[in-house]
Parts: structure tokens; C-alpha cells; sequence
């Protein structure tokens, strides 16, 4: 058709339509300028890592505090090589990665809640982690003074656990109860350290003097080591497990100040295998009722069951505590699966403390430090999960 030969009609359509493409594509460049300028913005901000910090002044914390890592890795390297004593292997610092580092979901993962694998099986109630006793009678210990002493197990501010032995060449077992108590030999254990800080000197004073006193009461011998060194010991365990003290975390926030829907997140983590507590945490735990990790509430409010039909948030936080899981490898794995189903399904961003989005690298470099954590405790027969490693977390 000959452009002299068209109607008005027809010319103005085609303008019209010339001048809707043209604002369609301001449009689009006004607003990829914009998302650009916000993500300059935000790489352009000196935040400290927020995954990694030297813990330099170890304090005492609340079970429920979060806790990014506070590895400090001067103490992994001064004590690589030491078998013997508390040391670990250098763990690698993590740094945050760019935004534009997207990573793809191409791998099936099977969530299942508990995981079962075979590990080496150790003395846990060592020199290194306890303070030891032995009482060795020549007969029979009489149950009413047995009783009396097993009763003051929880007046030294700390974890103690005794075992009996019915003869000198039987074994150890633990004492659980006050029936059926025909021991001729004690072996009592305390611990020295837990999340509240090193045994005192004093408490340690005050175990060795009842248990020496108890001694001569039936006329056995009493075998306690020296205070001073045992509670140089306390100090130098505590300040291991401050080093190794971590809980990983992956954020979840809306996008555009939105907001996720108490309800939407309390059925997405049923229907994942969460169970909602009364302390306000979706606990995801395995066959034997071991906490694996935790779902809590990125704002300061807590997960209330009554509260949850009108809640909304800016966000969730997955939380694993590194210390008390066992094959931590795989159940992270499960974590930052459920975390990337929980951002696909409420439509948000897998994100650290800075706010700064999660890419694949970044991932691996958490699960990277998580095997280096659990490869260090394990060094020093502390396995992550086990019931030694569950009080001395604690």
C-alpha cells in the first residue's frame, strides 16, 4: 500500500503505535537503570562478613542467640599438628559473593528425617573433656552413702556422671538410678566446660573434697588429679569450643518490603516436616528426636502457634547448629533445600546477615566450613552430635 494513498486513520494508528513502543522501551531502560543503581548500591557498602568473625573475647551466650562463626583461625594453625591435645585444621574465611552470581537448583535431593551413618566409636568421657575420679573400695559400697553421694550430682555447676564396676576386672556402667547399686569401684566424671563457661577452680575444689571426704567415710581410696591443672585444662577446652561454637544460617526475606503470610510459612514447614514448638521454633528433627536445625522468625518475633493465623514477616531464618549434628555434610544438604523451596514457594531471596543474596559458591563455601568444624572437633574425639558434644554445647 502506498504510504500517499493512506487514510488519516490508518497514519495515526501507525504513530500511535510508533510512540507505544518507543515509551514501552524508555520505560524498560528507566527501570533497569534503577535495579542496577540499588545493586551497585548495595555492593558498593563495606559490611563486615557477616558469615565469618574472629571470636576474640569469647562470651557466654543464650542457646537460642544466633551465633555466626567465630573461628579463630591463628588458634587452628598454631595447633594443627597436635593430636594430643585441642587443636583443629585452618578453616577457610568465607566471603560474600556477587549478586549477579546466580546459582541453579539441578540436583534431587531426598529429605529425610533422619540420617543414619556409622561412626567411630570413642571414649567420650576423656581427660580432655572431663574431670575423672576413681573410688576403688575392698568391698560392697554401702547404698545409703552411695545414694547420698550420687545425690549431690548436680551442686557442682556442672554435668557429672558416675559409673560402677560390680567387679575389678567388669566393666564400666553407668550409674542411672539408686536400686541394685553393689558397686566396689567408682568412676565419677565432670565436665569441664559447657556454653556457660569453663568450670571454676572452686567447684573442682569443692568435687574433690566430697569425693576424698566420701572416700574415707567407707575406708576406700580416692584417685582425684590435681585442681590447678585440670582447671588450666577447663579453660583450654572452653576456648576450643568458643572456636568451633557455630550456627550457619540462610535467610529468606520478601522482595519489595513484601511480606510472608504466618500462615503460608507455618503449612510450608509442616508440610516440609516441621513441627512448631511453644519456645516459637519450627524444630526439623530425625527418627531418634535429635534436633537437626531450626526455622525461626528473621524479625524479633517468635513463631507463637496461637499468634501464627495473624503474623506476617519480612522473612525466615534457617538455623544449624554445627556442633550438635551429627553428619552435619548431608543435613545441610537438606537445609539449603528446603530453604530454596521455601524462597521458590513464598516468592523471596536467599540472603546472609548483610542482606546480600546467597549465590551457589556462597553455599558451598558454608558447607566448606562446616566439614572443616566437624573434622576438628573430631580430632579431638568431640564428635559433632554425639552425646559428649550435646553437653558440652549446651
Amino acid at each position: 500500500m502506498d504510504i500517499l494513498n493512506m487514510s488519516d486513520l490508518q497514519v495515526s494508528l501507525i504513530i500511535i503505535g510508533i510512540v507505544i513502543i518507543i515509551g514501552v522501551a524508555i520505560f524498560n531502560w528507566i527501570q533497569h537503570s534503577r535495579y542496577r543503581s540499588k545493586i551497585e548500591s548495595a555492593l558498593d557498602q563495606k559490611l563486615d562478613d557477616a558469615l565469618f568473625e574472629k571470636n576474640n573475647n569469647s562470651k557466654p551466650h543464650d542457646p537460642h542467640e544466633r551465633i555466626e562463626p567465630q573461628l579463630n583461625k591463628d588458634f587452628f594453625v598454631k595447633h594443627a599438628s597436635k593430636k594430643d591435645s585441642l587443636s583443629a585444621r585452618p578453616v577457610d574465611v568465607l566471603t560474600k559473593e556477587n549478586i549477579a552470581d546466580n546459582y541453579s537448583d539441578n540436583q534431587e535431593y531426598v529429605i529425610e528425617p533422619s540420617i543414619a551413618e556409622s561412626q567411630p566409636v570413642l571414649d567420650e568421657y576423656n581427660k580432655l573433656t572431663y574431670y575423672i575420679v576413681i573410688v576403688s573400695a575392698d568391698a560392697v559400697i554401702p547404698s545409703n552413702q552411695l545414694n547420698t553421694l550420687l545425690q549431690r550430682k548436680f551442686d557442682f555447676n556442672k554435668p557429672l556422671v558416675w559409673f560402677g564396676q560390680r567387679e575389678k576386672s567388669g566393666s564400666w556402667e553407668e550409674i542411672a538410678h539408686t536400686e541394685n547399686t553393689d558397686y566396689i569401684n567408682l568412676k565419677g566424671c565432670l565436665l569441664l566446660a559447657d556454653r556457660s563457661g569453663p568450670i571454676s577452680e572452686i567447684d573442682l575444689s569443692i568435687f574433690r573434697d566430697t569425693v576424698q571426704d566420701f572416700a574415707t567415710q567407707i575406708g576406700a581410696e580416692a584417685k582425684c588429679p590435681d585442681i590447678v591443672p585440670a582447671h588450666e585444662q577447663a579453660i583450654q577446652l572452653d576456648k576450643f569450643c568458643a572456636d568451633v561454637d557455630v550456627m550457619i544460617g540462610i535467610n529468606i526475606i520478601s522482595k519489595d518490603e513484601g511480606a510472608f503470610i504466618g500462615t503460608k510459612i507455618r503449612a510450608l514447614a509442616e508440610a516440609s516436616g516441621f513441627k512448631l514448638e511453644s519456645d516459637g521454633l519450627f524444630k526439623y528433627k530425625d527418627e531418634n528426636n535429635q534436633v537437626l536445625f531450626t526455622l525461626t522468625n528473621y524479625e524479633s518475633e517468635a513463631f507463637i502457634p496461637e499468634n501464627m493465623k495473624a503474623l506476617t514477616t519480612h522473612g525466615v531464618t534457617f538455623l544449624l547448629d554445627v556442633p550438635q549434628v551429627s553428619n552435619g555434610e548431608k543435613v545441610f544438604d537438606q537445609m539449603t533445600h528446603l530453604a530454596k523451596i521455601f524462597s521458590n514457594t513464598l516468592g523471596g531471596i536467599m540472603v546472609d546477615d548483610n542482606r546480600v543474596p546467597l549465590s551457589e559458591n556462597g553455599l558451598s563455601r558454608s558447607k566448606q566450613q562446616l566439614i572443616n568444624i566437624q573434622n576438628s572437633m573430631k580430632e579431638n574425639n568431640i564428635i559433632a552430635g554425639s552425646s559428649n558434644a550435646l553437653k558440652l554445647f549446651n
